[in-house]
């Protein structure tokens, strides 16, 4: 199963794998299986299907899971996964929030405000966060904050790369009343309209997740730096994905905001390097 989790995290050409493949084997192994977890969970909500589909699915995947946590589990993964979370003493809370989070992006394709949003990227992301510290090891309570903001941070720049395909899809992250305050509309957006007050808009995005970066560095004590440099360098890369997005003055329709393979390889050996000297 290991050898498949990690086939999932190198085929999903996901920036999680070069940042956790440097992790003791034992830590790189749980992250393998997590990540396929994650990856399995998304797909039951990205694909084409029907919405009642979708949730049954997703229920059932719900079901699945909570046999595993005895053993009982037809699915392969669950059941290894279960064993992380033994093995590692990993809270269940973050695992229930997780799949809630996939069940909003099934009903919801439209956010009012930043504040329905936010509990959208708590749940899809920081709840990872939250997993993982669990299992990189930390000492001070302040590094769940660390993992909190940092998730936030990194769902917000996903949305923000991925605004052009996923009006493919026919979802809108931007807060609806931000895209009013900004006088930029619904239909400006699926029309892909680039203009001066799609740039303030997506100006005002990307300096909330750049403040949520500096929040998760600053709740990120002294004493756990060491074990969490795998999140240091997704943190890196993302901040890379931003600068992307600046670069080329927030038009993400024209352009492919990506980080190459390399420089994620690069940005993860310079962060464990730097972890020898701490």
């Amino acid at each position: 199963m290991t050898s498949s989790a990690q086939k999932i995290s190198k085929k999903s050409n996901s920036s999680f794998y070069y940042a956790f493949n440097m992790l003791p084997k034992v830590k790189r192994e749980a992250m393998n299986i997590l990540y396929a977890f994650c990856r399995k969970t998304d797909d039951i909500v990205d694909n084409d299907l029907p919405v009642e589909i979708k949730i049954k699915n997703l229920n059932n995947w719900l079901n699945e899971f909570e046999k595993s946590l005895i053993g009982n589990s037809k699915e392969f993964l669950l059941n290894e996964l279960s064993k992380v979370i033994s093995f590692f003493k990993i809270p269940l809370e973050p695992f229930y929030d997780l799949i809630k989070g996939m069940e909003m992006d099934i009903k919801l394709n439209r956010y009012e405000n930043f504040e329905i949003l936010k509990q959208y990227c708590y749940r899809v992301a920081s709840t990872v966060g939250l997993i993982s510290i669990e299992i990189f090891g930390y000492s001070n309570k302040m590094t769940k904050d660390f993992a909190v903001n940092l998730g936030i941070a990194l769902q917000l720049t996903n949305i923000l790369r991925d605004v052009n395909s996923d009006l493919s899809s026919g979802r809108i992250y931007i807060p609806k009343d931000e895209m009013k305050l900004f006088n930029y509309s619904e239909d400006d957006l699926l029309n892909k309209k680039y203009s001066e007050s799609f740039v303030n808009l997506m100006k005002f995005q990307v300096e909330r997740a750049e403040n949520y970066f500096k929040k998760a560095k600053e709740s990120l004590p002294k004493e756990d730096e060491k074990n969490m440099f795998p999140a240091k360098a997704m943190q890196l890369v993302y901040l890379r994905i931003l600068e992307k997005i600046k670069k080329y003055n927030y038009d993400v329709f024209s352009n492919n905001i990506r980080i190459s393979n390399l420089e994620k390889l690069f940005i993860a050996l310079r962060i464990w390097f730097g972890n020898k000297f701490l």
